[in-house]
């Protein structure tokens, strides 16, 4: 198997609704790669220092407890997470969140589609350019 469908994606996302769509939409775009799955930024916290070493993260911003600001800001200040790609999806719009998620030190900004046939477009366009066209770091 391709080392490109053998790393993990980490979703950071608290609506299990629109994480489940988000793995229809893998499934809908052939994308192979272990998915693991934390609803709040703790959690993505404490996956990160056990789970294998994501290729990408997708992170929702807007999360009750540690939101997905300051959990982009905690993986961009640690030493061993700093180069893992960060897609912060959300809902947001607003210019302030994207200058900021930027001025933290995210990848990409994309906001999430309103409707599935719209996420499953963006999802196959994410998968097309993160696991086909970009070339990945594979560790620290």
């Amino acid at each position: 198997m391709p080392q490109r469908e053998t790393q993990p994606i980490l979703i950071v996302e608290d609506s299990e609704d629109d994480f489940e769509a988000t793995i229809r939409a893998f499934k809908r775009a052939n994308l192979k790669n272990p998915v693991h799955w934390a609803s709040s930024g703790y959690e993505a916290l404490e996956l990160l220092e056990t789970m294998p070493r994501p290729g990408l993260i997708l992170l929702d911003l807007n999360m009750p407890g540690l939101d997905g600001r300051k959990t982009l800001e905690m993986i961009k200040s640690n030493e061993n997470w700093r180069k893992i790609p960060v897609v912060i999806l959300t809902t947001s719009d607003d210019e302030r969140d994207i200058e900021g998620c930027y001025a933290l030190g995210a990848n990409t900004y994309v906001q999430k589609p309103v409707d599935l046939d719209g996420l499953f477009a963006a999802i196959q366009r994410l998968k097309e350019y993160w696991f086909e066209i970009a070339i990945l770091p594979l560790e620290g």
